[in-house]
């Protein structure tokens, strides 16, 4: 007979709450159960897809509505073990946002979104999670059960919001009263049978400063995100040519947004990393657009070692960097930079190498 099956309801009550102790010596801000109900989000999902506001991202489509039945993707679950980890770097100053967002009225800088500045946080979290998962196994035997993060066709944030441990914002991403959005989310989906946390009430009210201030509009309405005009989705999803009315609104951001994090209010609360893995890497808190765009594909390779950037490949990382450099403030080292890679072997590269330097007034002939 299983642990689940002849354990009491106090029994379940007291492994619950161990596993969300066990969660805080692994790192975790907090840990919560949810039940794996999300029928009410299955009508909001095909409406998204069926509008194509995902691109193309064709995995989010691939699986149809299992992403919103967990128990279709992984047979037997009953509870979601929903876990959230803060990013913000230590060293974060307490004007943190106010230096993000001067980084980004300065034309030569390179603004990399804070998330991916440290180690690849898929390993940092799918590691803790097994080894949470491992404890609990400890504790109770053979269970089933399956860790992801952001790795699979999970609906992380309903079942986070479930879970209790925020809500959703208007910019889509969870929200939470004593963290801002500053973290990541990591889940367990288990059938062991644990008591459910209750959901929060959200807390944007009027508020839409992160509608008001996204560069692109991506955001569409509270809650409604087309993916296809986001910046995160340009620069790190997106494979080909970047639409042309969108590079100049890109700036000088050359992975990922957080402009609507910045302007998030609840965001004065975001806590910093409990981990070291979240640490600056490579100085990205303070590099130029220059500069990285100068790094040749090994050194792409080697700086980027256990980054969630290598991701992109290097392609894409010239390709992001020259639109940055299109829109930075004029100078004989911009258009050297850019000439120095006007005859790259990708095309893609070219194509945008070739923008850039017509925004600086030179065709490409003159490259």
């Amino acid at each position: 007979m299983s642990f689940f099956s002849e354990k009491s309801a106090v029994d379940l009550q007291n492994l619950a709450h161990t596993i969300k102790s066990w969660g805080r010596e692994l790192g975790f801000a907090d840990v919560a159960i949810a039940d794996i109900d999300l029928s009410a989000d299955e009508a909001g999902l095909q409406s998204w897809l069926q509008a194509g506001y995902h691109g193309e991202m064709d995995y989010m489509a691939a699986h149809g509505m299992k992403r919103a039945r967990p128990a279709e993707l992984v047979a037997g679950t009953v509870r979601v073990i929903s876990a959230r980890m803060d990013y913000l770097p230590a060293a974060a100053g307490a004007d943190w946002r106010a230096r993000e967002q001067g980084r980004l009225a300065d034309g030569n800088a390179a603004v990399i979104s804070v998330y991916a500045r440290g180690r690849d946080y898929h390993k940092v979290l799918r590691n803790r999670l097994q080894q949470l998962a491992e404890r609990i196994a400890a504790e109770v035997g053979e269970f089933g059960y399956r860790v992801f993060t952001d790795s699979a066709p999970v609906m992380e944030i309903p079942l986070a919001a479930h879970a209790g441990l925020g809500w959703r914002g208007k910019h889509t991403l969870l929200l939470n009263r004593h963290a801002g959005s500053m973290f990541f989310l990591g889940e367990i989906f288990t059938d062991l049978p644990l008591p459910v946390d209750q959901p929060v009430s959200a807390h944007c009210g009027q508020c839409q400063a992160c509608m008001d201030i996204c560069p692109t509009q991506a955001i569409i309405g509270p809650y409604r995100l087309d993916a296809r005009r986001c910046i995160s989705y340009l620069t790190i999803e997106l494979k080909g040519s970047i639409p042309l009315d969108l590079r100049p609104l890109i700036g000088n951001r050359i992975l990922g947004c957080d402009d609507c994090q910045l302007a998030c209010p609840w965001n004065k609360f975001a806590q910093r990393a409990a981990l070291p893995d979240f640490d600056v890497r490579n100085g990205f808190d303070n590099a130029e657009l220059i500069e990285l765009f100068a790094w040749d594909e090994q050194e792409f390779a080697q700086r980027l070692e256990g980054s969630a950037i290598r991701r992109i490949g290097y392609e894409r990382w010239l390709r992001n960097i020259a639109v940055g450099l299109g829109n930075a403030d004029p100078s004989a080292e911009v258009v050297a930079a850019l000439r120095a890679k006007s005859e790259h072997g990708s095309g893609l590269v070219r194509e945008h190498v070739a923008w850039a330097l017509e925004r600086h007034g030179l065709a490409a002939s003159q490259a």
